[in-house]
């Protein structure tokens, strides 16, 4: 678990092989919708920073436009994150990429989503994740998606530690899944979302020492960033 294998643009691809390391596909879950391989889509990576904060970069986001590209863009992001937050149980964050282009983050805790130990859906997941998709996702089909299934470090019973972690990487992927299917049901387009991925108990975002700390580990985030239909579209504006 040294990163996310990555999307789109030879140099991102070359900072993910060096930064991120050996992904696999099989083991992680792979990458969803137009096609596969460096040529693929607009989400160009997940860069993981020593402390375990994420920052999501797609196209948009480690690409250089221009000052007036980059203005349509962050107003869109914007605008997409106030969509989000108005979703009940969704945590929504504006955030800045290396370049300073807008993407959106959207935190999902897995203890609204899902069961201790479960991938099915509970009625009031359903119910948030049918407003994302009709509200968020069906509003900006120019922005592309990401899915990052995430679990605490609480081990399972009657198995060893390497099990244990391999077992939450497998609950992760699938509570992932879980949130794809779930959206493409309710009206997502399958070519929107580009990747799903389970990262188990790696990238914690607070202390597993305490229940605290576990329960906010637990969690689904969904990413949203400029497809290259917005990049250009932001372009053609700003001209």
């Amino acid at each position: 678990m040294k990163g996310i294998k990555t999307l789109v643009v030879a140099l991102c691809a070359s900072l993910m092989l060096t930064a991120c390391g050996e992904w696999s596909n099989a083991a992680k879950g792979g990458t969803i919708g137009g096609g596969s391989g460096a040529a693929l889509g607009s989400i160009v990576g997940y860069l993981l920073s020593k402390n375990g904060k994420g920052t999501a970069i797609g196209a948009a986001v480690g690409a250089a436009v221009g000052t007036g590209a980059g203005l349509y863009i962050g107003n869109r992001m914007d605008k997409a994150k106030k969509a989000a937050a108005a979703v009940e149980n969704a945590k929504a964050e504006l955030l800045e990429g290396p370049n300073g282009m807008k993407y959106v983050k959207v935190t999902f805790d897995s203890g609204i989503l899902f069961a201790t130990g479960n991938a099915t859906l509970t009625p009031t997941a359903k119910s948030s994740l049918n407003k994302f998709a009709t509200q968020v996702l069906a509003a900006n089909t120019d922005m592309d998606v990401a899915i990052m299934g995430y679990t605490d470090n609480a081990p399972w019973r009657g198995v060893s530690a390497e099990q244990s972690v391999a077992k939450n990487q497998a609950l992760s992927l699938d509570r992932a899944n879980s949130v794809f299917n779930y959206l493409v049901q309710n009206g997502a387009r399958t070519a929107q979302i580009k990747e799903v991925k389970g990262l188990g108990e790696e990238y914690p975002v607070a202390d597993n020492s305490t229940a605290a700390g576990k329960s906010q580990n637990r969690r689904v985030e969904i990413y949203l960033v400029a497809s290259q239909q917005l990049i250009n579209q932001a372009e053609a504006q700003s001209k």
